[in-house]
């Protein structure tokens, strides 16, 4: 049964036209009055509606679709980890193929990172219209993958001004025992394999940090050592900046 996101007050027996995106996905499937559709709200709150519902199509208008919401089902397919991406932007359509394979396999939330080496910089509107677009790949990863919460892209940050947005001191600990777990990838001699520096089976919260095309400098990596970043290796090849963060991914939600 086709899903479809939908960011709207979901209660059962409800009227509601539909999203203009969903809408216009609707007639492009040249679905019709009683046919069948699943909705999901998508939000990450604990207060926004979680699980799917069905729903019927109950009118097409020419730019419009009005349905009736049907039974909700406590369905939930978020991985057992949180995993926060604080990924390197990367060049031309890679970050789009990034946000949408990271959304399948569970992403909690995506930071694009403005690094050193970027090849991609985003400033002012531009770099709106550019995090709006990769929502929206990541809404179609839900749709498509059967996720019912939408991971939030942020806005695009340099490392320095992430730090400063989470409060840390470089030099000083978490004091809470349940903050998120923190990891850089990093290919310095010595450093840990990825599945050695988390705990296995766990579900505290991983924050994993990965550069664009070339890594992070050098400066980038110590400010992140100096903040708690762990270093951790994925092996001994070298991937790509958008397979790395997938990769590490896969190891911490499947």
């Amino acid at each position: 049964m086709p899903r479809f996101h939908c960011p709207e007050a979901l209660i059962t027996g409800a009227e509601l036209d539909l999203p203009p995106g969903a809408a216009r996905h609707v007639q492009v499937l040249r679905l019709q009055p009683g046919d069948g559709i699943t909705l999901f709200h998508g939000g990450q709150r604990a207060q926004d509606p979680g699980g799917e519902f069905d729903a019927t199509v109950l009118r097409m208008g020419r730019s419009d679709v009005r349905v009736v919401v049907g039974a909700h089902h406590a369905i939930e397919r978020e991985a057992p980890r949180a995993v926060h991406l604080l990924a390197g932007i990367t060049a031309n359509d890679r970050m789009d193929w990034l946000v949408e394979k990271a959304t399948e396999l569970g992403v909690a939330s995506i930071t694009p990172l403005t690094a050193e080496r970027s090849v991609l910089k985003l400033k002012g509107e531009r770099a709106d219209k550019k995090i709006a677009h990769w929502q929206a790949v990541a809404v179609a990863a839900c749709e498509q993958c059967g996720r019912n919460r939408v991971p939030v892209v942020h806005d695009a940050v340099d490392l320095a001004g992430w730090v400063r947005a989470q409060g840390l001191t470089a030099g000083v600990p978490d004091a809470s025992a349940s903050a998120p777990q923190r990891l850089l990838l990093s290919l310095r001699a010595g450093t840990a394999p990825l599945r050695s520096a988390v705990e296995p089976h766990g579900e505290r919260a991983v924050v994993f940090l990965s550069g664009p095309e070339g890594g992070l400098s050098a400066a980038e990596e110590e400010l992140a050592l100096q903040h708690g970043f762990a270093p951790t290796t994925l092996g001994p090849r070298v991937l790509r900046a958008e397979t790395a963060p997938l990769a590490a991914l896969a190891a911490l939600t499947l």
